[in-house]
């Protein structure tokens, strides 16, 4: 079981890559991963529940490195764990997030993550930025500068992005919105 769903996650990360999302047809997939037709629909409703089975691992294992450091993690060094994860991973995070994957993705890591960001920080009761805007555009900006690294082929090291993240996104975002330790 564990096999055939592999073998259908790696057919849709192949086809998006080459078709675009949009483009790809179940035929496509089954066709690709070698499996029956009706095979598929034993493992998903539809290629958007494959879709979503595929990306829930990418965006679970980069919600843990955002989120399962500890409260007084530097931004910067869980900057460098995002980067160098994506540098690892990076065929499967350029098709998930690049501009042939589906942009519902990309809204459904704005909303899990932003849903993480206001669970795992306090809202500063004096701020005039609302938390929940200053969560989504936490985790979306985080993207787009992903988005940017990978299209950009990556041009500066894992250490370099972690630094940008920290002082481009994170640290301005949680001063103004969010209670930190240096409260």
């Amino acid at each position: 079981m564990k096999r055939t769903q592999n073998l259908l996650a790696q057919a849709l990360l192949a086809l998006i890559a080459e078709k675009g999302y949009d483009a790809i047809t179940i035929r496509d997939i089954t066709e690709r991963a070698d499996i029956g037709y009706a095979t598929f629909f034993r493992h998903y409703r539809d290629k958007d529940e494959l879709l979503r089975d595929v990306a829930d691992v990418v965006i679970n294992e980069l919600l843990e490195i955002l989120f399962g450091q500890s409260s007084g993690s530097e931004p910067a060094s869980v900057g460098q764990l995002i980067f160098r994860y994506v540098a690892d991973h990076s065929e499967v995070v350029r098709v998930l997030l690049g501009s042939r994957g589906p942009a519902s993705l990309v809204q459904h890591v704005i909303q899990r993550g932003s849903e993480n960001v206001l669970r795992q920080n306090k809202p500063r009761p004096d701020s005039s930025v609302p938390a929940e805007i200053a969560a989504h555009h936490l985790v979306a900006s985080s993207i787009a500068l992903i988005q940017w690294w990978i299209e950009h082929d990556m041009p500066y090291p894992p250490e370099r992005m972690g630094e940008i993240y920290r002082q481009l996104i994170v640290q301005p975002t949680l001063l103004s919105a969010f209670v930190t330790g240096s409260d």
